[in-house]
């Protein structure tokens, strides 16, 4: 069985950096899709950024603005997901998701349904 672990998470001021990670179980990242998605209370999830590990190539929604940063840790096995000058609209559950049927444009991974497992998620909160 195939899990994922958010960790990183957690309450800053608006302006100050996290790092998220995201940690598999059971299976490896290699060959993967893995993408970052957040949900704010009361709104729908919605896609921050992917990364397809084998190539490192990524791609991100509009609204990360180059705040956002996603990367692979080859060593750790881990994908992280770097927010610089977050802000208070970033407060949400951000999960992380990693898909295997990876034969897709990687922008089509900003659709949930193109993954196959989901972290529980961590929470990241921004006050003003």
């Amino acid at each position: 069985q195939v899990q994922l672990v958010e960790s990183g998470g957690g309450s800053v001021q608006a302006g100050d950096s996290l790092t998220l990670s995201c940690t598999p179980s059971g299976r490896t990242f290699s060959g993967a899709v893995v993408g970052w998605f957040r949900q704010a209370a009361g709104e729908e999830r919605q896609f921050v950024t992917a990364i397809r590990w084998n190539s490192e190539n990524t791609y991100s929604a509009d609204f990360v603005k180059g705040r956002f940063t996603i990367s692979r840790d080859k060593a750790k096995r881990t994908v992280n997901l770097q927010m610089n000058n977050l802000e208070p609209e970033d407060t949400a559950v951000y999960y992380c998701a990693a898909g295997y049927q990876t034969w897709y444009k990687l922008t089509s991974y900003a659709e949930t349904s193109k993954y196959d497992y989901w972290g529980q998620g961590t929470q990241v909160t921004v006050s003003s």
